[in-house]
């Protein structure tokens, strides 16, 4: 079976996303198709902001690769902590350190 290149997924994602009540297959059986290879590319394109080619996401093309990757990860179950998104709030637990010794005033020079 030939696996299909990400951006290709995405502009057939794109297809049944703007046809919404046309067609009988919706966006999620698209998107629950895809297989872990085209899953990794996405959340990579997410993170990175560009395709593996180098070409930059649209911001259409970032919600349905987001879209997409959510429903991948929440019909094979992955890890909370592995999911897009996901933030530790146990790492930081204090707010930023300030060094305590110094004043929080000082001087600003305005410039015409």
């Amino acid at each position: 079976m030939k696996v299909l290149s990400p951006f290709f997924v995405v502009v057939i994602l794109s297809f049944f996303y703007s046809a919404k009540g046309i067609l009988k297959m919706k966006f999620e059986d698209v998107a629950e198709a895809i297989n872990s290879d085209v899953y990794k590319q996405f959340k990579q394109a997410i993170a990175l902001g560009k395709w593996p080619d180098g070409r930059a996401l649209s911001m259409a093309q970032k919600e349905i690769c987001l879209q997409a990757v959510m429903l991948y990860e929440a019909k094979h179950q992955i890890a909370e902590t592995e999911r897009v998104g996901y933030v530790d709030s146990t790492k930081k637990t204090e707010p930023c350190e300030t060094d305590k010794t110094q004043d929080d005033v000082s001087a600003i020079k305005i410039l015409h």
